[in-house]
C-alpha cells in the first residue's frame, strides 16, 4: 500500500498531459440506440474485474475534470452510420469532460476518440478481441492503445496490448514482471490473483510501481492512519505525564 499524502503528490506528478477535445459533451443523439439485450458482464469473473478496475481508474483520474471513463457504453465512430458502433468493456478518453454522464459516446460530436480500450476475454468474444478488434480499434477508430486480459482462473492466463505508431500497429512488450506500460495513460498494468474471489484482476500501477488502490483499500488506509495517530497521541500523553511527575 502507500501513504495517502504521498500518493496524492504522485497522482499529480504522473497524470498524463493531453490536448483538450474539439467538440462538446453529448449525452444522447436521437436515432442512435444506446442499449441492447446483451448482459453487461459475461461472467462473475468479468463483473468482479470490471467493477474493481473501474473503481481504481475512477479514483486515480478523479482529480482531472477532462478524463472520461466509459463502461460497456456504445461508441459510435462514424456519423450517420449506425453500423459503426462498438461497446468495449472499459475505455478511457483523455481531453473530454468527465460529466455529464453519456448514454453513448459519439466521436464526431465530442471531437475525440477513446485513448485506451480494455477488453476482458470471454469464450463468446475472445476470438474477436484477439484479432478483429485490434485493427478495428487502433486503425479504424484511431484508438492509441488496446489491451486484452483473461480474468477467468479456469482459462489460461492471457494479457496482451497493442499500440498505434503512425500507420503501424505494434504489440507492447512486457517487462520482467509481466507488466505492460501504457504510454498514453502513463500507467503500468499487471494482473494479480485475488484469492478470495479466485479471479485474475488486472491492476493499474504508477510508473514507480505504486499500486492504485480501490476505494475499499483507501478506506483501510485511512482507518489505519487514524488508528496510528490515536496510538501516537496516547503515547505522547503518557510521556507528558511521566515528565510532569519528575
Amino acid at each position: 500500500m502507500h501513504n495517502i499524502n504521498d500518493f496524492e503528490f504522485k497522482q499529480r506528478k504522473y497524470l498524463p498531459v493531453f490536448p483538450m477535445a474539439t467538440g462538446k459533451p453529448t449525452i444522447y443523439i436521437e436515432g442512435y440506440p444506446y442499449e441492447d439485450d446483451e448482459p453487461m458482464a459475461a461472467t462473475g469473473f468479468h463483473a468482479a474485474q470490471i467493477v474493481t478496475f473501474v473503481d481504481q481508474l475512477s479514483r486515480y483520474f478523479q482529480i482531472h475534470e477532462h478524463i472520461h471513463i466509459g463502461v460497456d457504453t456504445f461508441i459510435y465512430y462514424r456519423e450517420n452510420d449506425l453500423r459503426k458502433v462498438v461497446a468495449p468493456d472499459v475505455f478511457v478518453v483523455l481531453g473530454v469532460a468527465k460529466s455529464p454522464l453519456r448514454r453513448s459516446f459519439y466521436t464526431w460530436a465530442e471531437g475525440a476518440v477513446p485513448t485506451t480500450v480494455f477488453e476482458f476475454l470471454s469464450d463468446s468474444t475472445g476470438h474477436q478481441d484477439r484479432r478483429e478488434k485490434v485493427g478495428l480499434y487502433l486503425r479504424d477508430i484511431g484508438v492509441q492503445e488496446y489491451f486484452i486480459h483473461q480474468p477467468d482462473m479456469e482459462r489460461a492466463a492471457e494479457f496482451r496490448g497493442w499500440r498505434r505508431l503512425s500507420e503501424n500497429i505494434v504489440e507492447i512488450q512486457p517487462d520482467e514482471r509481466g507488466s505492460l506500460f501504457s504510454e498514453a495513460l502513463n500507467l503500468n498494468f499487471r494482473w494479480e490473483v485475488q484469492e478470495e474471489q479466485e479471479v485474475r484482476l488486472l491492476r493499474p500501477y504508477l510508473p514507480d510501481g505504486t499500486p492504485i488502490t480501490t476505494s475499499a483499500e483507501l478506506q483501510d488506509l485511512k482507518e489505519a492512519a487514524e488508528t496510528r495517530a490515536t496510538e501516537l497521541e496516547v503515547e505522547l500523553e503518557r510521556l507528558r505525564a511521566q515528565l510532569a511527575d519528575r
